[in-house]
């Protein structure tokens, strides 16, 4: 299961490093982290098509799909005809 998300097209970044201050005066290292987008498993109703559509989507989307429509949303998504 990818961890992107269908709406957005939000995916994981790599966070952390060293700040300026770290980098002029000496060397002390800091880990990198993988960072993933906050995604939450959903079941959506589609009054268009008179069904149930489960998906996997950040809040950002969820933001979207409520902003445009869940059909709309959906559509340009790719995940309904």
């Amino acid at each position: 299961m990818q961890k992107v998300c269908v709406i957005s097209n939000k995916g994981s970044i790599v966070g952390g490093g060293y700040s300026n201050r770290t980098r002029a005066t000496k060397f002390n290292p800091t880990g990198k982290k993988r960072k993933y987008p906050n995604l939450q498993k959903k079941t959506v109703f589609v009054p268009e098509l008179n069904k149930k559509v489960n998906i996997e989507i950040s809040t950002r989307g969820m933001r979207t799909m409520k902003k445009n429509g869940v059909y709309s949303t959906l559509r340009k998504a790719g995940l309904v005809k």
